[in-house]
């Protein structure tokens, strides 16, 4: 029994450094800015299509100490609903979306950069159709404090020419 309890003793006194060295140090997601740069889409937003007419609503919300930036995200009829995982990698040195949805439809961005108070993320190239590659894009445009543009589009000739999918405005939901 002694020797178990020398054992336990032990690894404790072993593991300390790295306890109290994990506990010491900051989060990184709460010391780098560069994990700040989409804080303007945090919020509880109504969302319009070009057209003036609801979309959807969608709630943005940092989860993870403030790593993720997370979206949860319904169309205004409810039948389609998805949500979207936004963080910086630092060792790309670049944004990644994850997006998933209730019909079993994924996506995923794995370049993103934030230039001009714009995010930009890219797929890669995805095979469209049998004889086409195509690339999308998922651009936010911080208009205001109150209002952001969302842009999708695509490309199937390698970036030369660029057409829109969906493009929506967020709209800051009033308390």
């Amino acid at each position: 029994m002694k020797q178990c309890h020398e054992k336990i003793i032990f690894f404790t006194l072993r593991a300390m450094p790295f306890f109290t060295n994990a506990q010491s140090q900051k989060t990184p997601c709460n010391t780098n800015p560069s994990y700040r740069q989409l804080d303007f889409w945090i919020g509880e937003w109504d969302v319009y299509g070009l057209n003036g007419k609801k979309a959807g609503d969608s709630k943005i919300e940092m989860i993870l100490d403030s790593c993720i930036i997370l979206e949860n995200y319904k169309t205004a009829n409810g039948n389609y609903s998805g949500k979207s995982f936004n963080t910086y990698n630092v060792t790309t040195k670049q944004w990644q979306q994850t997006w998933v949805d209730n019909v079993g439809g994924t996506l995923e961005y794995l370049e993103g950069r934030y230039e001009n108070n714009q995010m930009t993320f890219l797929t890669k190239p995805f095979n469209f159709s049998k004889d086409t590659i195509a690339i999308r894009k998922l651009s936010f445009y911080n208009l205001a404090s109150d209002k952001v543009r969302q842009h999708f589009e695509i490309t199937k000739d390698n970036g030369v020419t660029w057409k829109t999918e969906y493009d929506l405005e967020y709209r800051r939901r009033k308390p």
